[in-house]
């Protein structure tokens, strides 16, 4: 039996196709272009397919995809969704594809995947709360919260657009669990921030994803850039990656909402870090407030992920290990 991935290009799914192969799982994945999908071959070995879906929002996009594999594929992790804020249409770059991606997936697997017994959404905490939300030291939140922005308001500018469609896509999915009734189960993953090394070197571009961005800007810059000390929380790619894994075989996750932040952050304290932990770093890192990490977060909401701490049963990556870590790799392949 194999596992069938949407997105597989993407940050993300590449860590979790690389988990899913050390465990033996055969993996399909779907990618835009030959070019992607041969890229992940050469890194991923012969274990990994990959299926060309150029546009997740055309009707019956995975259609031909699933059909293909329907004797094989057991388990669907639907991670393909757009992440992104340099855009002027928001809604048709990041509301549409989140809606009409997981609508079409959900349909493709119900008609032409009739083996498949779990369906992992790849969520986020942006449909747990608002953009404003989040930020209110007066609110809390946990696995039971959902963002109930409107479409409108969605539609209004890139940010709202992004939590709007995280929220619009999971609660079509849970929508279409109750009313279709269809014969898999369906767990959702809430990441927070996803920082974290790429699952290979060859993988650290000019850009990064829109998380590890903030980290790589930082070196970047230069030592007299100015820079937003975005605030919120965070989690660890590859603990990201194992939640999806465990997914998969725990059937004590059947039907959760698995919220993952492991604290929260502001990207001062990531500066603090990479003084700390890369001296020889130092002379081309801004200045920012040293030491005022503590108090950038007062302001953030409060939330609890108990409940999912206790199902997955692993201790998430701290924030030092997370930055260490992705600036080594990114030292390696760029020596500054």
């Amino acid at each position: 039996m194999s596992v069938f991935i949407s997105g597989a290009s993407g940050f993300i799914a590449q860590h979790i196709i690389k988990q899913l192969l050390s465990k033996g799982y055969q993996v399909v994945g779907t990618v835009r272009s030959a070019a992607k999908g041969q890229r992940l071959q050469e890194n991923f070995g012969p274990s990994f397919q990959y299926e060309i879906v150029p546009d997740i929002t055309a009707t019956g996009a995975f259609d031909e995809a699933l059909k293909k594999h329907l004797d094989s594929v057991k388990y669907v992790l639907h991670t393909a969704s757009p992440f992104f804020y340099n855009t002027t249409q928001p809604e048709r770059d990041l509301i549409i594809p989140a809606i009409q991606g997981t609508k079409n997936i959900l349909g493709s697997i119900t008609q032409y995947a009739p083996k498949v017994s779990k369906v992992v959404i790849t969520s986020s905490d942006a449909a747990i709360y608002s953009a404003e939300d989040e930020q209110n030291s007066a609110l809390s939140f946990d696995e039971t919260s959902w963002n109930n922005i409107s479409y409108a308001d969605a539609c209004k500018d890139p940010i709202y657009a992004y939590y709007g469609a995280k929220s619009f896509a999971e609660k079509l999915a849970w929508e279409f669990l109750k009313v279709e009734v269809p014969d898999f189960d369906l767990v959702a993953i809430n990441p927070v921030y996803v920082f974290g090394p790429q699952a290979f070197d060859s993988e650290v571009k000019k850009e990064l994803n829109t998380s590890n961005e903030y980290i790589y800007s930082l070196i970047k810059n230069g030592p007299h850039a100015s820079f937003d000390n975005a605030k919120g929380s965070y989690v660890d790619v590859r603990d990201v990656a194992r939640a999806h894994v465990a997914a998969l075989d725990d059937e004590k996750l059947v039907g959760k909402r698995l919220f993952l932040t492991n604290g929260q952050f502001s990207i001062q304290m990531i500066l603090d870090t990479l003084r700390e932990k890369f001296p020889q770093l130092a002379s081309q890192l801004p200045e920012g407030t040293p030491g005022s990490g503590p108090e950038d977060i007062k302001s953030l909401a409060k939330s609890s992920n108990e409940a999912t701490r206790k199902l997955l049963g692993f201790e998430f990556r701290n924030l030092d290990t997370i930055v260490e870590d992705t600036i080594e790799q990114i030292l390696r392949v760029n020596p500054q």
